[in-house]
């Protein structure tokens, strides 16, 4: 009888997903977070520029001020009769700008709670406001398609722009000119004005999307859109040249802000994620994940703070961790062990822990047990540390034709393991063809069973289509910059290859007339 063949566990090379970088190590540092409950959808987060760094949520009728140490509310602005939109801060903090659902344009001293200045001219809902650079002004941004700037002494109109054929719902100042000011809108287009040109417009790109936020880099001189599920980057002194096209995210992007001293930038989604990107060259470095589609966001000039709003009404508060404290934490307890006489020495002896043997699995497969087999290697210690062996497993049983055999007959809490086992794992390049064809035994295994599952289990199949689908769509746009390279070769080789052409032809010429003139004498 030959002797058993035992799985093949290979190791695969580590997935390129799994390098920790210097971003990964800050970021990581934000700490567990603290969700507060608002009545309504989260439409805007400011932070104050100074310290405290206190944040505005602006939700339903009103406006509330936390402070993001003790993550309570200090101050309440509810002077509003209908829906508040876009609370921002001035540049010293005490002062806050808010449009609403009426066409107001609210104007409060932070201290006091009072109203202080109050615009009114917009005939339809103002979204977003914020400070000209001299906090002398007011622009705002309105769905009756105009953007007007205010005079704060005298409340009158100073400026008023009407090129918008949408709403305008997206809006920002420039950080250097108290002159310049852009504005987005539903009519995909991003216009730039000077207040001080004879037709004011100075700029108009075309976003493609319906623009849902706007943001200026810090030099001024370049400024970022977001709308669709594009994020883009244009460069205002060369006339509006696109730099950049950032396509991270699967949904809406909704939200745009600087972090890191205007070396980061940050884009909250309705995906569920805030993605981070090198300013430098957009590339993306961390992602941040939250459990409801991410409407607004806003983090405090020191990046200790960040906070996003959700479309349930939740408010995510994360603070970051000190790694001085954790280390003086971990010594504090040390210390506090030796006093005690828990330990005689520094050194402590941690207790071997046992790992799962691979021996049990290649036990389970001499008997054809293939449904304990792949039980057994989707426990934590394989599915964590060593997910190539569940991998190799399903790879093996594939081979043997036992797959749909292993998978026949799961409860629900053990068919939503797997499932999220293939969620987690299938978009790993390393993965992704063998995962491919257990799904696809899966789907034929229980397809006529779909209706009698769990909320829990539809939902995680409902995940798993929507990760195929982005696979995808990546394929898609692969193969296209695969053809539009293989063009550009082709056609650089024809080129190179008409120039050698010509070369020899123009050689043999030159000997064709040294030969004629050897004859002749």
């Amino acid at each position: 009888m030959s002797q058993f063949k035992h799985l093949n566990s290979r190791h695969y090379t580590a997935s390129r997903d799994a390098k920790i970088t210097p971003d990964h190590i800050y970021w990581r540092r934000l700490g567990v977070p603290v969700l507060v409950k608002e009545f309504g959808t989260i439409d805007y987060i400011d932070f104050s520029p100074v310290e405290p760094y206190y944040f505005a949520v602006t939700c339903s009728v009103r406006v509330q001020i936390y402070n993001p140490i003790t993550k309570l509310v200090v101050k309440n602005l509810s002077r509003f009769q209908e829906s508040a939109y876009g609370g921002t801060f001035r540049n010293d903090g005490k002062l806050l700008v808010a449009g609403d659902e009426e066409g107001l344009v609210k104007l409060f001293d932070v201290s006091s709670k009072n109203i202080l200045r109050l615009f009114k001219g917009h005939k339809g809902a103002v979204h977003r406001a914020a400070f000209v650079q001299d906090s002398l002004h007011i622009s705002s941004f309105s769905d009756d398609k105009t953007v007007k700037v205010w005079d704060l002494s005298t409340e009158k109109v100073v400026n008023e722009f009407s090129g918008h054929t949408d709403y305008v719902r997206a809006g920002c100042t420039s950080p250097v000119s108290p002159h310049l000011l852009i504005s987005g809108g539903y009519d995909h287009m991003v216009r730039m004005y000077d207040t001080r040109t004879a037709n004011n417009q100075v700029l108009e790109v075309n976003h493609e999307s319906p623009v849902e936020s706007v943001i200026y880099l810090p030099s001024g001189g370049v400024f970022v859109t977001a709308g669709g599920t594009d994020i883009k980057v244009w460069d205002a002194m060369a006339g509006g040249k696109l730099l950049a096209r950032i396509a991270q995210h699967h949904k809406t992007v909704t939200c745009l802000k600087l972090a890191n001293n205007g070396r980061r930038l940050l884009s909250g989604s309705l995906d569920h994620n805030i993605k981070i990107y090198d300013v430098s060259n957009y590339e993306f470095v961390y992602n941040i994940n939250y459990p409801n589609s991410v409407l607004s966001m806003g983090i405090s000039a020191d990046d200790e703070t960040l906070v996003a709003g959700m479309v349930d009404g939740l408010v995510s508060i994360r603070r970051m961790e000190s790694e001085k404290a954790d280390k003086d934490q971990e010594l504090d307890a040390t210390d506090r062990g030796v006093r005690k006489g828990r330990l005689d020495h520094v050194d402590e002896v941690v207790p071997e822990q046992k790992k799962p043997s691979m021996a049990q699995v290649d036990k389970h497969l001499r008997v054809y047990e293939y449904s304990k087999a792949l039980d057994y290697t989707l426990n934590a210690y394989f599915v964590k540390k060593n997910p190539h062996v569940t991998v190799a497993l399903i790879q093996e049983l594939i081979r043997r034709k036992g797959l749909a055999r292993a998978f026949s007959g799961r409860s629900h809490k053990s068919l939503a393991q797997l499932l999220r086992f293939l969620n987690h794992h299938i978009n790993d390049y390393r993965f992704t063809r063998v995962l491919i064809d257990a799904v696809n035994i899966l789907l034929d295994v229980y397809e006529d069973s779909m209706p009698t599952f769990s909320k829990t289990v539809l939902d995680l199949f409902r995940q798993l289509a929507r990760k195929l689908k982005q696979e995808e769509n990546i394929t898609y746009a692969c193969l296209q910059v695969q053809g539009c390279t293989d063009l550009l070769i082709s056609n650089a080789s024809h080129t190179t290859r008409s120039r050698k052409m010509y070369k020899d032809d123009l050689k043999q010429s030159e000997s064709a007339k040294k030969l004629d003139t050897i004859n002749v004498y």
